[in-house]
């Protein structure tokens, strides 16, 4: 599979030679713990988000991913916290990554059982902080700290 994947990303570099944009999201419960998800493919915790879709804007990635990671429903977007562009914050792909905080409600199932093991929400100081996915703990960080960034 590692192969595979290795091929599908130069083969990917070769015809787009642009980065990928996603979202990626803070939800936050109305008792202000913040959802992770257990990521399927490295098994490591991070925040919900994805690619944005052919024809979509961010307004209507960020309530789909929500929706298909965590279960949870969008309430609102209460801020931009900042937008990250290094080639190696995704070890996937070159993507750019906007990051928001956001409202949220419901009932936390992993709906894509294909990307997502398991949603749970931690408080602020319980948060598995050190080896998050991607770029995460940095993206956390950023967040925790109030700064808005642009990386």
């Amino acid at each position: 599979m590692g192969q595979l994947w290795r091929y599908i990303k130069t083969v990917m570099g070769i015809i787009f030679r642009h980065p990928i944009t996603g979202a990626t999201i803070i939800p936050i419960l109305p008792d202000g713990r913040i959802v992770l998800i257990r990521r399927q493919d490295t098994g490591k915790w991070g925040l919900p988000g994805g690619i944005v879709d052919w024809g979509e804007d961010l307004l209507t990635t960020i309530p789909r991913e929500l929706k298909e990671e965590t279960g949870l429903e969008l309430v609102k977007i209460c801020r931009l916290v900042g937008v990250y562009s290094s080639p190696n914050r995704d070890p996937r792909i070159h993507s750019i990554s906007v990051l928001v905080e956001a409202e949220v409600t419901g009932i936390m199932a992993a709906i894509d059982k294909l990307e997502v093991l398991e949603v749970e929400a931690f408080s602020r100081d319980q948060l598995p902080l050190g080896n998050l996915s991607h770029d995460h703990d940095r993206q956390l960080r950023d967040y925790l700290q109030g700064l808005t960034v642009l990386a």
